[in-house]
């Protein structure tokens, strides 16, 4: 009875046919009376129930209590080819409601309720209420060319006090983005935005990009299907779709075959806090159920939609990747056509004499590698006639006394036992190693006592460990990061990695194929290395075979393991880089510098090896210490963030290692880590130092190590001072930094000691420094860091700059991969000086 004398009571004065919304509006009573049953709520304490016809863009100024409720009944005109938004927005103005009034929006096919204050819950349950509430309806479609649609907005409360409230309901500007065309807007925690976009023909990928010149209120980008509900609070923004949290930039490549409508809408919330962005958290209250007020959180924002390449692009970047790379196979394989060509003349020259014999020209023949290239090995002649006709001739070479018969006879007898552990349980052997090793002067053959084939089969190990050491690292590495692609595709969620969002274009599943791709360079130059060393192994096994008296007793030694490794470790930094970019987060990181650790490590030991051959480190003793150094940089990822512990015991354990290793260079291994060491370390200071002064025996090693510990002593100090929060890229910058240090004083001593560096090497030495250089450059311009929030990385993003597929990202890897090659090759060319010069006069420094 209440319900009917309220409704004619509304309109005892009305003449005609009723309005068309009056069974519409009868079907609403119904349905709101049967939602009050169910909350226990008697239909017959409703003493008034109005409804009223209501007009877009119109301020309602209203009260309402639990005895008296208000429905606005609207109506508008849909068409299939036209999509527009309509808003409600809703203001009480009285905040001291002992209950909150609740809006139901009821639509054909879907309903949206909200209370005013809507409270919105922050980390630790804080609750943040807000009064002014803005929500667009979700838009259901339509199969008529234009429909007239109704809906209705029912306005009740609890409360027994009068609360007033505005409300206005409009249709939204610009609700369907255009293509190419930024639109502002404003948003906040309680007033979100989303729009629409409709694809356009022969376009299949595009980047929704969003901006704000403000950096704080944290917000969230989603992209959403077109289908009701839309989730576009706080709490629920999560729950569908695509989404990332941003302060200044945001960016998500969207592809048309993920939404068969070929539509979508781009959804933009404000959070209820910052933490997310890396912002300030607010205290805890002192009453659990304590309001926060939220203050003023309302951000400017712009969005814009622009097509992202096609695939001419992807064409394109790919055959630039691979022609930069093969273009290196073709200079490496004209180089070997040119030295093969100039050998061939050099021995058409010692074959007829006749045409430019010594005796007229006054010179001594140059010996055919002083020419030599990257594949061949410089002391292997071409043929045996012309080492006949070398040795025949009257040179310069002292060391040519012995016949080349009774070195191959003494080589036969060294190779009668091929096992390691002869020659140090010979007494000769071992009575001399402490007396040779601890010579003022050291020379190379000092040091390359040792029977070649085994030191030969020793060094492969280096080579064999690698390669099962990548195999077993290789498979769980790209086994996580599918899951880890496989995740992000599946949940959405656009914070697990951390991309340059603004120029990340997907291939399949894979979110960021650019920076996948252009590893490629460190797999192909690694394997164009291989095939150098190899051609340089079996020249020099050649040479062997014919007892040539260079490759037996002159130049550096020439084993080939550790290059084959250096090799293997360049082809799996880019696998793992590769892998690591499939999702770059802190977590993996660990996969992108594993094996530069290796590679620093290799190279270290190969330039200690050139004069060293003897006293080298083992592969499983070298093996151990870099499992060691990926240990700490693991425990570093984990554990290093202001921790000061950490850091202290790092820092202890980085000068310590720093000691051993320079006593372990400085006496030659000739010295014992053991009970005594702290007695015979006084014993030595008191003679030294107390009771004679006396210099440094050997005053170059002595410089060397004396600036390697000013370098990693002031590394540790930053360490335990600054503590960095990039731990692994802390520790590998301390091995360059070794490697660098090492590397220069290799060449200061070399030039001091009267030895020179031939063209090809001097050129490989300028040329890999000038594109270190540049590489460093793209290195350093931080496209993204996992150091700081995903929201905070974003704010570093840029555009591609090359092809519009690479950014400066990619540069970097391309340049980086053909700088390490540069620099391996300096390491495999820069002693061919010495390949004519007999190893007793080759000084070891």
């Amino acid at each position: 009875m209440v319900l009917r004398s309220s409704w004619k009571s509304r309109h005892k004065n009305s003449c005609g046919p009723a309005p068309r919304w009056i069974r519409p509006g009868l079907a609403a009573l119904l349905w709101l009376c049967a939602i009050r049953l169910a909350c226990g709520i008697e239909v017959g304490e409703i003493k008034n129930i109005v409804q009223k016809d209501a007009e877009f863009d119109a301020n309602y100024n209203d009260t309402v209590t639990s005895e008296n409720q208000t429905i606005y009944a609207f109506n508008h005109t849909i068409s299939r080819n036209k999509t527009e938004g309509v808003r409600v927005s809703v203001d009480v103005l009285s905040n001291k409601s002992e209950s909150p009034i609740l809006f139901v929006v009821r639509q054909k096919q879907g309903v949206l309720s909200f209370q005013v204050p809507l409270i919105l819950r922050g980390l630790y349950q804080r609750k943040y209420p807000y009064y002014d509430v803005g929500r667009t309806l979700c838009q259901p479609p339509t199969r008529a060319a234009s429909e007239t649609q109704y809906f209705f907005v029912d306005v009740s409360t609890l409360s027994s006090q009068g609360t007033n409230y505005q409300l206005r309901v409009s249709r939204v500007e610009s609700f369907t983005l255009q293509t190419n065309k930024k639109f502002s807007f404003t948003a906040s925690p309680s007033q979100p935005q989303y729009f629409k976009y409709v694809f356009q023909d022969g376009v299949d990928t595009v980047i929704v990009k969003v901006n704000s010149d403000m950096t704080f209120p944290c917000s969230v980008m989603s992209i959403q299907d077109i289908q009701c509900p839309i989730y576009d609070l706080d709490n629920n923004v999560a729950f569908i779709g695509m989404y990332q949290t941003m302060t200044k930039k945001g960016a998500i490549t969207v592809q048309r075959k993920d939404f068969p409508s070929n539509s979508f809408y781009v959804v933009v919330v404000v959070k209820t806090e910052d933490e997310a962005c890396g912002g300030p958290l607010r205290f805890y209250p002192l009453r659990p159920d304590q309001l926060i007020d939220a203050g003023n959180r309302s951000k400017a924002l712009d969005v814009m939609v622009s097509p992202a390449i096609n695939l001419e692009a992807y064409v394109m970047g790919m055959l630039f990747c691979l022609g930069i790379f093969f273009s290196f196979y073709l200079l490496t394989l004209l180089c070997v056509c040119l030295e093969r060509a100039r050998l061939n003349k050099r021995r058409n020259v010692f074959l007829n004499p006749a045409d430019m014999s010594p005796a007229e020209t006054g010179k001594t023949p140059a010996s055919p590698n002083e020419y030599g290239s990257f594949a061949d090995n410089g002391s292997t002649m071409s043929s045996e006639a012309i080492t006949d006709s070398a040795t025949s001739t009257d040179n310069n070479y002292g060391y040519m006394e012995r016949s080349l018969e009774s070195v191959a006879r003494s080589r036969q007898e060294s190779l009668s036992s091929i096992e390691e552990d002869d020659y140090d349980t010979l007494d000769d052997i071992h009575s001399d190693k402490n007396i040779v090793r601890t010579k003022k002067f050291l020379y190379v053959a000092d040091l390359a006592r040792k029977d070649k084939r085994i030191l030969s089969k020793k060094y492969q190990i280096y080579f064999w460990n690698i390669a099962t050491i990548a195999v077993f690292y290789a498979l769980p590495v790209v086994q996580l990061v599918i899951t880890y692609q496989t995740v992000v595709n599946v949940t959405g969620n656009q914070d697990i990695c951390y991309y340059n969002f603004l120029c990340a274009h997907p291939l399949g599943a894979l979110s960021a194929f650019n920076n996948i791709l252009s590893n490629l360079g460190y797999v192909m130059l690694g394997l164009l290395f291989l095939l150098i060393v190899l051609k340089r192994d079996l020249a020099q096994n050649r040479a062997l075979e014919r007892h040539d008296v260079n490759a037996l007793e002159c130049g550096i030694p020439k084993h080939f393991g550790l290059f084959y490794a250096m090799g293997t470790a360049l082809m799996m930094e880019g696998l793992l880089s590769a892998c690591y970019h499939v999702c770059p987060n802190y977590t993996n990181f660990q996969f992108d510098t594993s094996f530069m650790y290796m590679i620093a490590g290799l190279c270290m030991l190969k330039l200690y090896q050139k004069r060293h051959p003897d006293i080298n480190a083992s592969a499983y003793t070298a093996y151990a210490c870099l499992a060691a150094v990926i240990f700490f940089s693991v425990l570093g990822v984990v554990f290093g963030r202001d921790n000061t512990a950490f850091w202290i015991v790092f820092s202890v354990i980085h000068i310590l290692a720093t000691l051993l290793l320079s006593t372990q260079l400085y006496y030659m291994g000739r010295w014992r880590l053991n009970a005594g060491i702290m007695r015979r370390i006084v014993y030595v200071i008191y003679t030294d130092c107390i009771r004679q002064c006396s210099g440094p025996m050997y005053i170059d090693r002595m410089v060397l190590l004396v600036m390697g510990n000013i370098v990693n002593w002031s590394l540790a100090a930053y360490g335990l001072i600054q503590r960095p929060n990039d731990f692994a890229s802390y520790l590998l910058a301390i091995a360059i930094c070794n490697l660098l240090l090492y590397f220069a004083f290799y060449i200061i001593m070399k030039l001091r000691s009267g030895e020179r560096i031939k063209c090809l090497a001097l050129v490989c030495i300028l040329f890999t420094a000038v594109v270190w250089g540049f590489a460093l450059y793209f290195f350093f311009q931080g496209l993204s860091t996992w150091q700081k929030t995903p929201a905070e990385s974003r704010e570093h993003n840029r555009d591609c700059i090359l092809l519009s597929f690479f950014d400066d990202h990619d540069i970097w890897h391309f340049l980086s991969s053909i700088a390490m090659f540069g620099s391996f090759l300096v390491l495999l060319t820069m002693d061919d000086d010495l390949d004519t010069v007999q190893r007793d006069k080759i000084y070891v420094f």
